[in-house]
């Protein structure tokens, strides 16, 4: 059977409501994986990065976010009561930073 004759086959699928959403997150959760450790070095670096930086400072931060290790560059403010890294909308807790840079 020739290629297209076979995705043919499983057109009346793409009618059902949903389907594309729900195998995309099928797939977005079985990609995800759990938060590994963070060596005492590694802290102790971020830490001594993280008191070093200010409002203007351009950074790297990658952290882990809902099974996935994420990155973005950018200016951040620390908000130290709540231990939370601020850019724009985006709210990363101290906890969940894996290295950060100053770019």
């Amino acid at each position: 059977m020739r290629r297209e004759d076979r995705a043919k086959q499983f057109a009346p699928f793409d009618a059902l409501k949903g389907l594309h959403e729900a195998l995309k997150m099928k797939e977005y959760e079985h990609d995800r994986m759990a938060k590994g450790d963070v060596s005492e070095e590694k802290i102790m670096e971020i830490s001594k990065v993280l008191q070093e930086i200010d409002k203007h400072t351009l950074i790297e931060v990658k952290y882990f976010y809902d099974g996935y290790d994420k990155s973005i560059t950018g200016k951040a403010i620390i908000d130290i009561p709540f231990q939370t890294l601020k850019f724009d909308k985006l709210v990363i807790k101290f906890d969940d930073i894996l290295d950060i840079k100053i770019v």
